[in-house]
């Protein structure tokens, strides 16, 4: 039935080249002007554009410096955010036992009597 289609690099180039290829204007243009011309098997055929292969992001020591600061500066605004959710938990619980005992306190006094 239906399998799939694994691509497969010839030579290991260490480039990873994506599945899907975009379709520039050019091309589109191209395949359109071949297919209304009337007789095709006269004509040579229409050159087409070479793949650009896009260069990998290398980054300078400057950038790298930044993005290290960014992610320190990043882990310490949630580290930061995290502490004091936990602390606004722990406050809450502690006013409420505080509530509890004094409440307790209240309906044993008014048995007492």
């Amino acid at each position: 039935m239906l399998r799939p289609r694994v691509p497969i690099n010839p030579l290991p180039t260490g480039l990873v080249t994506p599945l899907v290829q975009p379709v520039t204007s050019t091309d589109v243009e191209q395949h359109t002007a071949a297919q209304r011309a009337p007789c095709d098997h006269h004509h040579a055929p229409v050159p087409v554009a070479p793949r650009v292969q896009v260069p990998a992001v290398r980054l300078t020591p400057t950038g790298l410096v930044a993005i290290v600061a960014g992610g320190a500066g990043l882990v310490l605004i949630v580290g930061t955010v995290l502490v004091s959710m936990l602390l606004a938990v722990a406050v809450s619980a502690t006013s409420v036992a505080v509530c509890a005992v004094v409440v307790r306190s209240l309906l044993n006094n008014q048995k007492g009597h």
